[in-house]
């Protein structure tokens, strides 16, 4: 085993199989993950892909070193939804005059972003290393960074992209190899759910670069005329601006392989003439809501910030790291049922955790076995099987008494602690605001005398996460 390799193994998309990580440079580890379009406030299924990569960004750090590890995880604020969300939250101020569509937009991408941002937080997700926003790198930049209409100018001048009906497009059959990501080929590439047909395509599956912007429409004026970006060519650009025209890691969910990954792929490799744009692809598995497809539709469409700050999921609100252990307890490549089942037990599991590592004062060395076990894939299962072990070891070995017991189990607590630390768990022992517990279950009793009982069992529920365990009797 190479030593750049630190006996990761990561598994590609673009393979299909397991491999060997090493990076192009072991000094500048370089990571990519598409981040949100902030039309609106994130939802869980945006959350997964944010956890999943924060695990590895951590790892990557801990294998490399902090100082060697680039992450970037880009802001889409320049979109067709963002532009709705704008007219109808601030139609009414645009027509009087008093706010700019650019202006309105700005309103919607900066709530949207800075909520985003607490959201991510609360989950115990690190900050990227960059995080750079579209909107910036559409023209040419004073700093000489690779910019969108460089990049389009790039792609038409050797042959890959030509400008119709106003628009300019990338031309797929100029690239012989286009569809290696989702293994589909320009015969595959029907009009249909995800491909758009118009007549002054060359290709059915071509698509779009850039395209004109009405005057009610937002736009940057180029060669082509006013428009602006298509939604592939934001990611090669500022990817390329921040880690080179090859680098090591990209990841986002399993919906974006195709067309969006596969065409940034196109993008890139044909405007720098490389054989690939990452090494390595990563994707993460869909999520169910209570075993059902997630959609407003339903019903059981609900955003990250509602989860923490509303009870109309499972009739409370849940803390930020229950919700982390709840996406980690399912391997990152395989679809995940959220449920309320699978947050409480993520909460009960998280506490065992919490009060064995509170028996150590302080943390100590991460243990080999975590960093083993993510090493194989991120298999998040068979690390935390060895944090319940520590678990197990720490209660076990401490109320057994004597001095070498307890010496055992504060090393196994210490060890604990450092894993709950590394893999994003906020191990400060929890403050015990005792007037407010004793008005909760005061509460609680008026609820179970006038028989109300789902929001007595709400109560309950909420001081348990807080580890007050509530027992009632026949008195």
């Amino acid at each position: 085993m190479s030593d750049a390799s630190k006996g990761l193994r990561l598994y590609n998309t673009l393979t299909r199989t397991k491999e060997d990580f090493f990076p192009i440079d072991p000094r500048n580890v370089r990571m990519y993950v598409c981040g949100p379009t902030v039309y609106d406030f994130a939802h869980i299924g945006n959350a997964r892909p944010v956890i999943v990569f924060d695990v590895l960004f951590r790892l990557l750090r801990h294998l490399y070193g902090q100082a060697h590890v680039t992450y970037v995880r880009n802001i889409t604020d320049v979109d067709d939804k963002i532009n709705d969300r704008a007219l109808r939250d601030f139609g009414g101020e645009i027509a009087s005059g008093k706010l700019s569509l650019n202006e309105a937009i700005r309103r919607v991408t900066e709530k949207t972003a800075d909520q985003f941002h607490k959201d991510v937080a609360t989950l115990g997700c690190l900050e990227p290393t960059v995080e750079p926003r579209a909107t910036e790198f559409v023209e040419p930049r004073a700093d000489g960074k690779v910019d969108m209409i460089s990049l389009i100018q790039l792609l038409i001048e050797r042959g890959h992209a030509y400008v119709a009906a106003g628009e300019v497009l990338f031309d797929t059959a100029s690239m012989p190899d286009y569809g290696q990501l989702s293994k589909r080929n320009l015969d595959e590439q029907q009009a249909g759910a995800r491909v758009a047909v118009d007549p002054h395509k060359k290709n059915p599956g071509d698509f779009v670069l850039w395209k004109l912007s009405s005057p009610e429409e937002p736009g940057w004026d180029s060669p082509w005329g006013r428009g602006r970006p298509g939604w592939h060519i934001e990611c090669s650009a500022m990817s390329a601006a921040y880690l080179g025209e090859v680098f090591d890691i990209h990841g986002g969910g399993l919906d974006l392989i195709f067309p969006h990954h596969e065409n940034e792929i196109a993008q890139s490799r044909c405007a720098h003439g490389t054989d690939v744009m990452a090494k390595v692809w990563m994707h993460n598995g869909f999520l169910q809501v209570e075993g059902q497809k997630m959609s407003k539709s339903l019903g059981n469409f609900y955003s990250i910030n509602e989860l923490l700050e509303t009870e109309t999921f499972g009739g409370r609100r849940w803390p930020g790291e229950v919700l982390r252990l709840a996406m980690l307890m399912t391997h990152y490549r395989e679809p995940i049922d959220f449920s309320v089942r699978k947050l409480e037990e993520a909460e009960n599991t998280l506490r065992k955790w919490k009060r064995a590592a509170d028996l150590a004062p302080a943390a100590k060395q991460l243990p080999v076995e975590v960093v083993e076990a993510l090493s194989d894939d991120l298999a998040t299962y068979s690390a935390f099987q060895v944090l319940t072990q520590l678990a197990g070891e720490a209660v076990d070995f401490n109320a057994a008494g004597g001095s070498n017991a307890a010496a055992v189990g504060n090393d196994a607590a210490a060890s604990l602690k450092a894993a709950l630390l590394f893999l994003g768990f906020d191990v400060t022992p929890a403050k015990v605001d005792e007037d407010a517990i004793a008005r909760a279950i005061g509460r609680r009793l008026e609820l179970i005398a006038t028989k109300n009982w789902a929001q007595a069992d709400r109560i309950r529920a909420e001081l348990l996460a807080q580890g007050i365990q509530l027992k009632d009797g026949k008195d």
